[in-house]
């Protein structure tokens, strides 16, 4: 994955590609090709003092120049309001994603590398350069970190009270602006110059279009000198990890040789399903003793709704049994009134459990893990209790009114709160309420009971599963007889809401279609595919509201009321190509033609994946061409269901195996 000169020095272009490296602690470093910080979210050193969360940005950036022949030249860009200075993007000769982010400069006669890598498990961030070739006489770089020291999601601005000393020994360099956070060590193979400054009125030009605050200080405790010549390294490792010194080049080549892994271990010649297979690991990071997912870089936490979404493309189709085991005993573990947590709890924080779907989410979760791993013995001690808490909940009914109807379907909702997973809320206004009986949700309880039933049987509780099976029969029969939308030859989104059936055209349907086979007929599900083909499905997903629809929202842009308005009337969502792909293939056949039919859907991913955030899916696009990436440059379950689906429904697998972390 790789971007030629002319798009690196070409500004709006660099710019608008993205680099991530991840450390499974939750912590980070991104930017931007051009070298320059667009977002508040671009750091090097972004470490989480609780893993996954509690995020702080320690530093920002490097100022970097080169000296050769008595004249200089600038390696790093930044953007002020109205200026751009340093240029350092002009002398960018290629950029490399993979296996992590590598520059290639060129000016004065010389040839310069420059690599950046996060190594897994590690509150770290290694940063070096090395000349290729010769150079006509010695080269000298000037390295001038820049540092903040705050929430990630706040802004860093100019104050008399950070801490400008620096603890200095012989290749480590200590610095601590504020009392309040982890001190930065700097462990380097140069010569380092104390020199405090401040960088001011820094402009985050994504941040403005977001009609946000967009301008920052940052404060530089001094500068890093090195010599380079032909065959040296110059080397600069940032950390927050107590340590008297540190060996870079073990370090680079362990991570070098755990990368190297992945690709390899991904049973397929399809290069999307290998490529997804690489990025699949950014999201699975550790929280407390077991792990848990990564809705999205660079702004969420761990979702349950979205971990369960994106735990059989994430953790099963690629072999990570162990970490969804773990990831499901930590939910399981966590079970109230029938519901797993939407907002997984932080330590002196209660859980959130303002969700209808995660805890459904969780029981499909659990039977795809049994079905990958046959661990029976697991599933029984760790997950069937939640599953049967799950299940008896909804059918006495819990939280939010979400309880199990007279017809055997789940309804619910709440004055102010918003339950599925087109959940936006502007002050008191719920954008999408879906109050009631959604469709989707419909088709979750269904296969929940299916899934009960079948364990029921297995652990030797036969009432239990004839219980199970009674309700799934009464709750098919129901959704047959109500949400077939005549008119327009669909699936209404929701029934009996508070204004009766909403007829809107929505994906959300489709999951009747994936999850189960018994709620529509063959032909009502083949016009409701072809239906949602042609007016919602675009490239790069599944828009939420068809563009006939007089709420729907063309682009996603402006501030954060406008956008969260438009979030979920017309955006697409790649995730939904998943239960798309899948759908299609339920009910098109299991053949050769139909899954080259399904492949075609996900063609758009491929060149997405080599723009925005190189090698990894957006979250959400605009709802009309040009489809501009827009939310989570990054995000866990578009990653997962493409993969998910590439696998399970259209086969890129040659046999199964196990990868890496």
């Amino acid at each position: 994955m790789t971007i030629d000169s002319r798009r690196c020095q070409d500004l709006d272009r660099a710019l608008s590609l993205e680099w991530l490296e991840t450390n499974g602690r939750g912590g980070y470093a991104s930017g931007t090709v051009a070298g320059a910080n667009t977002r508040r979210y671009h750091a090097l050193l972004l470490v989480a003092r609780r893993p996954p969360v509690d995020r702080v940005v320690l530093v920002n950036h490097l100022e970097e120049s080169v000296e050769v022949g008595g004249q200089s030249f600038p390696l790093s860009t930044n953007l002020y309001s109205g200026a751009v200075h340093p240029e350092g993007y002009r002398y960018c000769d290629g950029f490399s994603a993979l296996p992590w982010p590598t520059w290639r400069y060129a000016s004065h006669g010389i040839r310069l590398e420059r690599e950046l890598l996060c190594p897994y498990g590690r509150d770290m961030v290694v940063v070096r350069w090395r000349l290729l070739g010769d150079a006509p006489s010695a080269v000298v770089l000037r390295v001038r970190p820049m540092l903040s020291g705050r929430d990630f999601h706040a802004l860093h601005q100019e104050n008399a009270g950070v801490r400008s000393q620096a603890t200095v020994h012989e290749g480590r360099v200590t610095w601590q602006p504020y009392d309040a956070l982890p001190a930065v060590l700097a462990f380097h193979n140069g010569e380092y110059h104390h020199g405090p400054d401040w960088y001011r009125h820094i402009h985050y030009r994504i941040e403005r279009e977001r009609g946000l605050d967009h301008t920052e200080d940052w404060w530089s405790p001094g500068e890093c000198e090195f010599t380079l010549t032909p065959g040296s390294v110059a080397e600069l490792l940032f950390t927050t990890e107590q340590l008297e010194s540190v060996d870079v080049a073990p370090v680079v080549a362990a991570e070098r040789r755990r990368r190297a892994e992945c690709p390899v271990s991904a049973p397929t010649d399809d290069a999307l399903a290998q490529e997804l297979w690489v990025a699949s690991g950014a999201y699975l990071v550790r929280r407390g003793n077991g792990q848990t997912v990564i809705a999205g870089y660079p702004w969420f936490a761990d979702w349950g709704r979205d971990t369960f979404i994106a735990l059989p493309g994430l953790c099963l189709v690629t072999g990570r049994y162990d970490v969804a085991r773990q990831v499901i005993e930590a939910f399981a573990s966590h079970v109230s009134q029938g519901m797993v947590p939407n907002r997984f709890p932080d330590i002196g924080e209660q859980p959130e459990y303002n969700t209808i779907d995660a805890s459904l989410w969780f029981i499909h979760a659990v039977d795809r893990y049994l079905h990958y791993s046959r661990d029976l013995d697991g599933v029984r001690r760790i997950a069937w209790p939640a599953i049967k808490q799950i299940v008896e909940g909804y059918r006495r009914g819990t939280r939010f009114g979400i309880h199990m109807d007279d017809d055997g379907m789940i309804t619910g909702g709440a004055e102010g709160v918003q339950l599925t997973w087109m959940d936006v809320k502007i002050g008191d206004w719920v954008v999408t309420p879906r109050h009631g009986k959604p469709v989707e949700i419909q088709a979750l309880w269904v296969r929940a009971l299916a899934v009960a039933a079948e364990l029921a049987a297995q652990f030797g509780e036969p009432a239990y599963a004839a219980q199970c099976r009674q309700d799934r029969a009464r709750a098919t029969e129901s959704f047959r007889a109500r949400f077939w939308y005549r008119t327009g030859g669909y699936l209404f989104d929701v029934v009996d809401g508070p204004i009766g059936d909403d007829a809107s055209l929505r994906p959300n349907q489709i999951y009747a279609l994936a999850l189960d086979d018994q709620l529509v007929t063959e032909a009502q599900a083949k016009h409701i595919l072809q239906l949602v083909r042609e007016r919602l499905l675009t490239p790069l997903g599944l828009r939420t509201l068809a563009p006939e629809d007089i709420r729907f929202c063309a682009s996603y842009e402006g501030g954060v009321s406008e956008r969260d308005g438009a979030y979920h009337q017309g955006t697409v969502w790649p995730f939904l190509l998943g239960p798309f792909v899948t759908a299609w293939v339920n009910t098109y056949g299991d053949s050769p033609a139909v899954r080259r039919d399904a492949r075609m859907f996900l063609d758009g991913l491929h060149e997405h994946l080599h723009e925005a955030c190189l090698g990894h899916v957006s979250e959400i696009f605009d709802g009309q061409h040009p489809h501009r990436a827009r939310g989570c440059v990054a995000q866990a379950w578009s990653v997962a269901e493409p993969l998910r689906a590439l696998i399970e429904d259209l086969g890129a697998v040659h046999e199964r195996s196990s990868s890496p972390r």
